[in-house]
């Protein structure tokens, strides 16, 4: 009996959409499963486009245009009287952007010649090498499928034993969708979505803390530049706890109270009226029918995968935050194409250490490769430009100086070791960056490139001829 489908995705987000549209491009015959529904709709793009990047930057952009014509444009010239913010309006409108996205991958997937299934795909069973995957949903089928892909995702980890409410405590996806704006607003945890939803609600007009365990912010992230971040975000009016310990949330009729230790171990109280439990994710694996097939997990529950994203399973596939590695759409988009192109016997590509990272606060945050602190942990001779955007007159005819850029090269041979940075639209000029280093350049390589004026990007040639001393502007 022949096979219903070469290929089948287990989720719809941005890895697996992606893979299932690289896989129909390659000719093979493609089904993806996804659960996903808004209003009772069918919705394509997993946590990402529904709850996550692109709801938040929606929500992001309108509280800074809110911000800017409260605060920012006399600086312009521009007077504006008696600004207000419309909270259910602008909530509509996140909701339009995400059905759009929604419908614009239903057409892609139309386009491609791809059969979608809404509902929760597992695995059924398996024999001569031909996998039956199962889908529940309005209506239950079953079909077979020689390649497997799976792409479930993650879910934000809960507070212990204090689990989601959406109302008073909240998961990444409840508090996209309030309707008002609390006077008092606690985060746990000061990551990328702690400081992207802080800075939303704060510029609303919230009175936001958020908590942070580590003593230092963005753990991950260059010193100077975390350094840098905290101090702007602070100057803006966000309270942020470094090394601050939650020992005790109880949920109340009318709010929540926390109990934590600061940084210097002093036992403090506080009540808020909306929380955001912002401590990290979980790999999604519930009701995929592991044990059905034997496919093996890690000890932290995500599925076990080499470096090409093969399970120990034969032609079962694994990509996303459902597998090792950093939990970013685009690296789950980069997996989900060479995993298909491998599958159709090409060579699919994906280079680690190229990911960038980026934080859409005000001013944005970006990075790719090694930090300094890494670099030094692991003797390293490295040299290193620094430029501020207070010196690039694109910057200042935008008001927005603050932040810098900063590029790490190796000492001997010059090549760009890592480049970070903070400041204005650096989530679009870190992509120089990333393909200066997949192209090994060194830092004269990019002092040497003609960059348009007056623009952003000179602050990263500007940088790159830092790193021998010899900035134009500086």
């Amino acid at each position: 009996m022949s096979v219903d489908f070469d290929v089948a995705v287990i989720g719809g987000g941005p890895g697996g959409y992606i893979a299932a549209i690289r896989a129909a491009q390659l000719g093979m015959k493609t089904v993806c499963i996804d659960d996903w529904k808004i209003d009772g709709k069918p919705a394509l793009g997993g946590t990402c486009t529904n709850v996550g990047c692109i709801p938040s930057k929606a929500l992001l952009e309108a509280s800074a245009h809110y911000e800017m014509a409260r605060d920012g444009l006399s600086n312009f010239g521009v007077d504006v009287i008696g600004v207000d913010m419309d909270i259910p309006r602008m909530q509509m409108r996140r909701a339009s952007i995400v059905r759009q996205n929604n419908d614009g991958i239903a057409f892609l997937f139309r386009k491609n010649k791809i059969t979608y299934f809404n509902g929760t795909g597992s695995f059924a069973g398996v024999e001569n090498g031909e996998y039956t995957i199962a889908v529940t949903g309005d209506e239950t089928r079953k079909f077979t499928c020689t390649n497997v892909i799976i792409a479930t995702g993650s879910k934000p980890r809960a507070w212990p034993n204090l689990p989601f409410d959406e109302e008073r405590v909240l998961s990444n996806a409840g508090v996209l969708s309030l309707n008002d704006v609390p006077k008092s607003f606690a985060i746990i945890g000061a990551g990328v979505v702690g400081l992207e939803m802080g800075s939303v609600w704060r510029r609303l007009g919230s009175d936001v803390t958020l908590f942070e365990s580590q003593p230092e912010l963005l753990a991950g992230a260059d010193r100077q530049v975390a350094m840098e971040a905290q101090k702007q975000l602070t100057r803006q009016g966000l309270t942020i706890l470094t090394g601050a310990t939650v020992r005790k949330v109880r949920r109340m009729p009318k709010g929540v109270a926390i109990e934590y230790d600061d940084a210097r171990g002093q036992v403090e109280k506080a009540v808020f009226d909306k929380l955001l439990v912002s401590i990290g994710r979980v790999p999604y694996t519930q009701g995929l029918g592991v044990d059905k097939v034997g496919l093996k997990l890690d000890e932290r529950g995500f599925v076990a995968v080499d470096g090409l994203c093969r399970t120990n399973l034969k032609n079962v596939w694994a990509i996303g935050d459902v597998v090792r590695g950093p939990m970013l759409a685009h690296k789950a988009e980069d997996e989900g194409v060479a995993v298909a192109e491998r599958i159709a016997g090409k060579y699919g590509h994906v280079d680690y250490k190229g990911i960038p990272w980026v934080v859409y606060t005000h001013p944005e945050i970006a990075w790719v490769g090694r930090t300094e602190e890494e670099l030094v942990a692991e003797n390293v001779s490295f040299k290193k430009g620094v430029f501020p955007f207070m010196a690039n007159g694109r910057a200042r005819t935008m008001g927005t100086t603050e932040g810098f850029v900063k590029i790490l090269a190796d000492a001997k041979t010059d090549e760009v070791l890592g480049v970070h940075m903070i400041g204005p639209m650096v989530s679009e000029l870190i992509a120089e960056a990333v393909m200066a280093m997949t192209f090994s350049a060194t830092s004269e390589d990019i002092a040497r490139i003609c960059h348009a004026h007056p623009t952003l990007s000179e602050a990263v040639k500007e940088a790159a001829l830092a790193v021998d001393g010899r900035a134009l502007n500086m």
